[in-house]
């Protein structure tokens, strides 16, 4: 088929805003080869989708996953410097090593290492997979949120769940395919140069019934039904203008993003509510908590969107960031996050969701095991940390995800990753395979070539799936 024709683009549109249940899936994509590079299918996929928890900031690895004896037993001493000495570390120079935060101990029955300030974490070490040879490119924030989210740091790139909406739609044609719940920056869940209804529809999640969970979501009329005439004299004139252009694909995405808003006017409500959950199920997750209930709420949340049908849900937990005092703030972060965290995965568990569901644990990059001092005169105990993308850890959970494994290794500085390596390009392409998606297949053209989530790179972690 020549690649430049485009077959029923309006169809595909359609289904694209409201999830390709209606047809075959693999039918859909070979039928839209101008938007998808006919990407090739799995048709065996693992899960069916994907939470991302974005610990935005970057946690100590150091702290919670990967302590070292070689930095416990140097605290507060120098140590030889492994970076470049032309490059300008602020507040490093004196490389003092700077111990765990807390002691981080053996748990479960695979050992796996995990630091009391994750007490409800270490409760279900069996259940997920620890990833601590992770690597990224870019030592800035920017920089490598960019790259974790979209697999690039210097180009304005589709977020990977913009990329998994474009591949496989959402299971409910109520509701978008991609939910990110309090996102810092919109380059976090953008579509960039894929059709715009596969861009991230960002939520904040309600305190208060009186709240609005989605900016301009209420709907103002008098009824559903002077609404709905209200939408079809506007998606008229919409179309009357493609008409006249003989088709435009921004103006044919808009008509079928504002009729999912009109359906989300009644879904989104009820969803949002939690008073519809249980008590036990509140207090799991830590909703009403002094410490949690923000993230808690997040996380419940993120579990009835995932239970509805969203594809990619995407929750971004910030103030990781520790350049000072991280034995002060560590704790802090840690206890606002942990039983949330821990309580999806127990809860998803409970409703058998976990089996063809992909949890995801990250943040941008890790940090240094030698300390930061910003100020040049605070005590050791007040110091903080400098960013590390060489290495850090995350993990994962679910479906096709080998439980209690620790998979990769580094240094005994816990600088450089010495066994089991994986690049973001990797864990990109591995959630793209757990998902029945190929990523060298998944494509979309744009400026004369052709572009994926991991550009050029990336293999599938055979070694973490079950």
């Amino acid at each position: 088929m020549n690649k430049n024709y485009i077959p029923n683009r309006r169809q595909y549109l359609q289904h694209a805003a409201c999830g390709f249940g209606a047809i075959a899936l693999h039918d859909m994509v070979r039928a839209a080869t101008s938007f998808s590079g006919a990407p090739a299918l799995d048709f065996n996929p693992r899960v069916k989708r994907v939470i991302f928890l974005f610990m935005a900031g970057g946690p100590s690895q150091l702290d919670l996953f990967d302590p070292k004896d070689y930095i416990r037993e140097k605290h507060g001493q120098a140590i030889d410097s492994p970076l470049d000495p032309n490059v300008t570390q602020i507040g490093t120079e004196k490389f003092l090593a700077l111990g765990a935060m807390a002691p981080v101990r053996p748990r479960g029955q695979s050992g796996m290492m995990i630091s009391d300030l994750m007490p409800h974490l270490a409760g279900i070490s069996d259940d997920i997979c620890l990833l601590r040879g992770m690597s990224a490119d870019n030592p800035q924030h920017a920089g490598a949120t960019s790259q974790f989210h979209t697999g690039s740091f210097t180009e304005v790139r589709p977020s990977m769940g913009a990329w998994i909406s474009y591949g496989l739609g959402t299971e409910n044609q109520n509701l978008p395919s991609f939910v990110t719940i309090h996102p810092k920056e919109s380059r976090t869940y953008g579509s960039a140069f894929l059709p715009a209804v596969h861009q991230g529809t960002a939520l904040t999640v309600p305190l208060d019934s009186k709240a609005a969970a989605i900016e301009n979501l209420r709907n103002a009329s008098a009824s559903d039904a002077i609404q709905r005439r209200r939408i079809d004299f506007t998606q008229r004139l919409n179309q009357r203008l493609i008409d006249e252009l003989h088709g435009d694909a921004n103006m044919e995405g808009m008509i079928q993003n504002m009729e999912l808003a009109f359906r989300m006017q009644t879904t989104t409500p009820q969803l949002v509510d939690m008073s519809t959950e249980s008590e036990a199920t509140q207090k799991m997750y830590g909703v009403g908590g002094k410490d949690t209930d923000k993230n808690a709420r997040a996380c419940l949340l993120a579990r009835k969107l995932s239970e509805s049908g969203v594809r990619f849900v995407q929750v971004t937990m910030d103030g990781w960031d520790h350049h000072g005092d991280i034995r002060g703030n560590l704790p802090r972060l840690c206890s606002q996050t942990d039983q949330p965290v821990a309580a999806l995965v127990k809860d998803l568990k409970l409703r058998g969701m976990l089996d063809d569901t992909l949890v995801l644990w990250s943040g941008e990059f890790g940090r240094t095991p030698w300390s930061q001092d910003l100020s040049g005169t605070a005590p050791i105990d007040k110091h903080g940390r400098e960013h590390q993308p060489q290495s850090f850890c995350a993990w994962m959970a679910g479906g096709g995800i080998k439980p209690g494994l620790t998979y990769g290794e580094t240094d005994a500085m816990g600088y450089q990753v010495i066994d089991g390596k994986v690049h973001l390009h990797d864990l990109h392409a591995t959630m793209l395979h757990l998902l029945g998606l190929d990523h060298t297949g998944l494509t979309r053209r744009h400026l004369g070539r052709d572009f994926r989530l991991t550009d050029v790179y990336g293999s599938v972690v055979k070694e973490i799936l079950s």
